[in-house]
């Protein structure tokens, strides 16, 4: 299994425990001991970010089915008391957990809705995760056109928001990963 070590520095779920990205999953690689402990202490935590951390921990951990039931929870909880922002945070995040099911269907068509708000919003931040997501559901689900169209929408947001040459060089690593796979189909 050959890695990309890109690490990531931005705020938000993974800082210190994502290793690299596997170069062709494009999933995270991460350190599964101190996620777990991770895992842990976000566990009796209630609060809106605690919850949309858990599912990303039970994500990359591989406990998709805790994972979706956290994630429609926390979907549920952004619609009750939470922003737009918030709700559309915790639908990318659902959504991922559906792209690691295999439900992919799903996942893109919650994704698509998603950036349609986003970009109809002007929260391009917002728009590139969405785009990430749904390049790589595209990724998985053998649509190497859509994933690369996906990646790119996300690099030029991307350099639009100022991102870092770490985070630049990661979204051209997904690039790559889909040129790759669609020359070889």
């Amino acid at each position: 299994m050959e890695a990309c070590t890109v690490r990531r520095r931005r705020k938000g779920f993974g800082v210190g425990f994502i290793q690299g990205y596997d170069s062709d999953t494009l999933q995270e690689i991460v350190d599964r001991f101190s996620v777990q402990e991770r895992l842990e202490e976000v566990r009796p935590q209630r609060s809106f970010p605690a919850q949309l951390e858990l599912v990303w921990l039970l994500k990359v951990l591989g406990d998709l089915d805790e994972a979706l039931r956290v994630a429609e929870h926390a979907v549920r909880l952004a619609r009750m008391s939470g922003t737009r922002k918030d709700l559309l945070h915790a639908r990318i995040l659902h959504a991922s957990v559906n792209q690691r099911r295999g439900a992919y269907s799903r996942a893109e068509g919650e994704l698509t809705s998603c950036i349609e708000e986003a970009e109809g919003q002007g929260w391009q931040r917002i728009s590139a995760l969405a785009h990430s997501h749904r390049g790589k559901t595209r990724y998985d689900a053998g649509d190497y056109a859509g994933a690369r169209s996906d990646f790119k929408r996300e690099l030029f947001l991307r350099q639009e928001l100022g991102a870092d040459d770490e985070q630049l060089e990661q979204v051209m690593t997904y690039i790559e990963a889909a040129e790759r796979r669609r020359s070889s189909v």
